[in-house]
């Protein structure tokens, strides 16, 4: 069959419809540029195919930053939470982290309205098999039932999907998650570019029925009261909240894992894709830390409408018989019934120091790429690229000069750069200990940050901006109890004062920080001493210690170059170093 060109050429073509996808298209359409959404199904944009929530430590801090600068994902999080809490909140403001447990279905068909109610953005429901090009030029992406469609840029938001395979014990099949189809052209057409093209993992817990649980025996948790908005354009939240529930695992949890090793593809050599550090399966955990007694679970609520409870913790990809085993061993869930068993994802991803400070390819001018793609995991590093990336494709198709963040203006900058020059040898998370400047990066003041950069980009309604200015007035100006009567509501008041006691009590330590990083920067060829003992030094983090005693560098400017190690972890070398001569 002939191929058929799409009726409409388009600025910006966004392949897939997940987290980095929706958000690329919004921005990408609301600047002004014809956009096509081209996705599997149209009826799964914006899944939340894992945990049901948004936010968390360091990545809380991102949601916020991608709504100051008009992206759509704290709104859809405050559209569909029932149960909001403040993570960190023992420690310093810094690190105050938000999330919310969010419902599933909510949340997606309300991205779902966004995109189908936006200008300039067109939603189509195709499989993209390969990159269109003409020559050495990009000319947009054609579909598997070969169908042209024309575009200026193309950005890639393939999520798990490109080559995906799921595992349950050791049985396998082709899947881009559970009970989808994989995209499978994508990738060959990428290697036939001469990019390079890794494999990755990652998992999800088993799912369980609601009426089927001793909730007797598990710990109650509920959010805060009243609920905390995500979003900087919202007030307050009126959603229905609903309750988590605490459990444990145990000596016969454990056993259960230990016993069915040699059934598990993790360890059995079937999956050879490296897994996310930071979001283990239960396998892992048992085996990686044998001395551990217990491991912490939450039953976390699906939605308002489902009975389904996410186990959160319990990431596992064991057979179907040791699932139910795992599940039955702990209190309160013996009678559990599995509603969806728990798998292993495994898929294609591009190295990202393939891409520049934009996402764009160096290899293919006009082509972005976004989210799981890149390396990444988690919906939250997924949606800040995808704004990123659509931004940039839609300057890119208009001839306007491109949009960057650096690491001193927001943790999107920093997830950027630790992408792009540092890459990944395992799924990217982002935490606060990976920015050098976290203290005047809070979570607090993401809108005083960035939101006038949103509204140069045509991201910020003017109203909004207005609204914005008047707070950033009085946050600035006198003081609060002084202030002439304003237009903005109580609420926002209350949220200047404390803006600007925060601000207050932070200066000097800002102050402090900026100078330390200052110096960091000229420290660049200071050496290590050779000896320095990694195991000994408890203020790095976990996985710096291990990294850095395996590779050895032997100056600063080497060990900030190994993935995962921070700019946090820079300067506490720097003084063990200092000592040590």
């Amino acid at each position: 069959m002939a191929d058929a060109l799409f009726p409409r050429r388009y600025d910006v073509i966004v392949v897939g419809g997940g987290h980095a996808g929706v958000v690329a298209a919004l921005a990408a359409a609301r600047m002004g540029r014809a956009t096509l959404l081209l996705t599997q199904n149209l009826d799964t944009i914006a899944a939340m195919s894992c945990n049901p929530s948004i936010g968390g430590v360091g990545k809380g801090q991102m949601v916020r930053e991608i709504d100051a600068l008009g992206g759509e994902m704290a709104k859809a999080a405050d559209r569909s939470s029932f149960f909001s809490q403040t993570l960190n909140l023992s420690k310093g403001q810094a690190v105050h982290s938000p999330r919310a447990q969010c419902d599933k279905a909510a949340y997606r068909m309300g991205q779902k309205a966004a995109i189908e109610s936006c200008a300039n953005l067109d939603p189509v429901q195709d499989e993209a098999w390969a990159l269109w090009i003409d020559g050495s030029r990009l000319r947009g992406a054609i579909s598997r039932r070969g169908t042209r469609y024309e575009g200026k840029t193309v950005v890639l938001t393939t999520g798990t999907f490109l080559n995906g395979r799921a595992h349950v014990g050791l049985e396998t099949h082709a899947a881009g998650r559970g009970g989808e189809a994989p995209s499978l052209g994508i990738s060959s057409s990428l290697s036939s570019l001469g990019f390079a093209v890794g494999r990755l993992k990652t998992g999800t817990p088993p799912r369980l029925h609601a009426r089927s649980v001793d909730f007797s025996r598990l710990e109650r948790q509920d959010g805060e009261n009243p609920p905390k908005p995500f979003s900087h354009f919202n007030e307050r939240i009126d959603n229905p909240q609903l309750p988590s529930w605490v459990a444990y695992t145990n000596a016969a949890t454990h056993r259960v894992v230990r016993d069915n090793l040699e059934r598990s593809p993790l360890y059995s050599g079937v999956i050879a894709g490296v897994g996310p550090r930071y979001c283990p399966s239960i396998e892992d955990k048992i085996v990686k830390f044998p001395g551990k007694e217990r491991h912490q679970l939450f039953l976390e609520p699906e939605g308002w409408n489902t009975s389904e409870l996410y186990l959160n913790g319990m990431s596992t990809s064991l057979p179907e018989d040791a699932q139910r085993a795992l599940v039955a061993s702990i209190p309160g869930l013996e009678n559990a019934l599995l509603t969806r068993c728990g798998y292993a994802i495994e898929y294609d991803f591009c190295p990202p120091t393939q891409l520049g400070d934009t996402l764009e390819s160096r290899a293919v001018p006009g082509l972005f790429l976004a989210g799981q793609i890149n390396g990444t995991t988690g919906y939250e590093e997924a949606a800040g690229q995808g704004l990123l990336a659509g931004v940039n494709a839609a300057l890119r198709a208009s001839g306007r000069a491109p949009f960057r963040l650096s690491r001193e203006e927001a943790y999107l900058g920093v997830m950027i750069d630790d992408l792009v020059v540092r890459g990944v040898d395992e799924p990217y998370r982002m935490f606060t200990a990976r920015a050098e400047n976290r203290l005047s990066l809070r979570a607090d003041d993401a809108d005083m940050r960035l939101m006038e950069k949103g509204f140069a980009l045509g991201l910020i309604a003017p109203g909004a901006r207005e609204r914005f200015l008047r707070y950033r007035d009085l946050v600035l100006g006198p003081a609060a109890d002084e202030a002439p009567d304003s237009e903005l509501a109580p609420w926002s008041m209350a949220k200047v004062a404390a803006q600007r006691r925060i601000r207050s009590s932070y200066a000097p330590y800002i102050a402090r920080e900026q100078g330390s990083a200052r110096r960091l920067r000229s420290a660049e060829l200071i050496e290590i001493p050779s000896g320095l003992d990694y195991a000994a030094i408890g203020a790095l983090t976990n996985e710096s210690r291990q990294k850095l005693s395996r590779l050895r560098p032997r100056t600063l400017g080497q060990a900030g170059r190994i993935p995962g190690v921070t700019p946090s972890d820079l300067q506490i070398l720097w003084v063990h170093s200092a000592r040590a001569k």
